[in-house]
């Protein structure tokens, strides 16, 4: 079964198009099909941001532009998750029916990702605006809400799935990976606050948490992608609107190097005096982990590259799908930054920032893309 997904070409109204909300019948349409995957346009921006405070290159002008990207993200956040409950206070029938869906419902996991993301951004950039310690408080609750958030979708939405009365049309899709990887999230982005934890038990209890999200994302994961890629060698690939989501099977990969070398690189916060060679052992780790997994990645970048391509010839249709060319490919960044530093690998470290070209210029042609539909309206109306 295949979610009816708001968003479609933004040029099939052209003359409607041209007025704001043209496309709508009336403006209250656009709270209507507010789906879940309107968070990843949240996700997609502020990865824009935490990529570049992760990069190994640091200069004003980046921290600069990254923080206007965080602030415009933090925005986006709060009129996302304003229409997102408006949708379901006015339109409860049709919120109900989306959450069902057995492709719609996968995509809650972008809005623990969202939270997780704008809050790791006020942390790393929020200080100078906001002070320290809002900040750190602001970026402290938003990763509760989102961890717990996304703890729950990681089990509530395999579990619906299990119980749910069968559907002989379900196949495994790379959109099954989104409600499992928000713990990676957590743990990665848990890393910012645990500084600001008091010495002993406290900050020993939230590098242990860290890493259990991080063994819970990452074998839920895992298995999730075995599936994925047995359906594409039996189902064949993604197409249309959907191609666009082979992208976010690296989500687990960028994720999981980066919260594996940055967990590693902040042991030593926790583990002192005798306890230094458990510091060493868990960077050591995420240097072995990140290798490894690096390769696979490599295979999964390729194989994305080779669907985006053929998709495009094919005649790429605009979607809200296209924001998997963006958190995916930010996540790749933040690894191999996080990777880079850990071994001293100048090539590395270069590549993150090749990498962060390629994520600057997706997300530019998404944004825009998704301003235009949004400003016609087309991209408020279901597919």
């Amino acid at each position: 079964m295949t979610a009816t997904l708001p968003a479609a070409s933004a040029d099939t109204a052209p003359v409607a198009s041209r007025r704001f909300l043209g496309d709508l019948e009336h403006p209250r349409q656009v709270v209507e099909h507010i789906t879940p995957n309107w968070f990843a346009a949240v996700m997609g921006t502020g990865i824009v941001a935490n990529a570049a405070v992760a990069l190994p290159v640091h200069s004003s002008v980046l921290t600069g532009f990254a923080t206007i990207v965080w602030v415009s993200a933090s925005c986006l956040l709060v009129l996302i998750g304003a229409a997102f409950v408006l949708h379901w206070v006015r339109h409860t029938d049709q919120a109900r029916r989306y959450a069902s869906d057995p492709v719609m419902s996968q995509f809650y996991g972008a809005l623990p990702m969202a939270l997780l993301t704008v809050g790791a951004g006020t942390v790393h950039l929020g200080v100078p605006l906001m002070g320290q310690t809002a900040a750190v408080s602001v970026g402290g609750a938003l990763w509760v809400v989102g961890t717990v958030i996304g703890v729950a979708t990681a089990i509530w939405v395999p579990f619906a799935m299990m119980t749910a009365e069968r559907r002989h049309d379900v196949t495994a899709l790379p959109a099954w990976l989104m409600p499992v990887v928000p713990p990676m999230v957590s743990a990665t982005t848990g890393v910012a606050l645990l500084e600001f934890i008091p010495e002993g038990q406290a900050r020993l209890g939230m590098l242990s948490l860290c890493y259990l999200l991080f063994g819970m994302s990452l074998i839920l994961g895992m298995m999730t992608l075995t599936m994925i890629y047995a359906r594409l060698f039996h189902g064949g690939l993604p197409v249309d609107k959907s191609a666009p989501t082979i992208w976010i099977t690296l989500g687990v990969v960028g994720q999981s190097i980066t919260a594996a070398n940055l967990l590693g690189a902040h042991a030593g916060l926790v583990f002192s005096g005798d306890h230094v060679p458990i510091a060493t052992g868990l960077m050591v780790f995420g240097i072995v982990y990140g290798l490894i997994m690096g390769g696979f990645g490599v295979a999964m970048f390729a194989l994305a590259v080779a669907v985006t391509v053929r998709s495009v010839r094919s005649g790429l249709p605009f979607a809200l799908t296209w924001w998997s060319f963006t958190f995916p490919v930010g996540t790749c960044v933040t690894g191999l930054s996080a990777l880079g530093v850990a071994v001293g690998s100048a090539p590395i470290r270069y590549l993150a920032e090749v990498l962060y070209v390629v994520l600057l210029a997706a997300w530019v042609i998404v944004a825009a893309r998704t301003a235009k539909g949004a400003f016609g309206g087309r991209v408020f109306l279901p597919a």
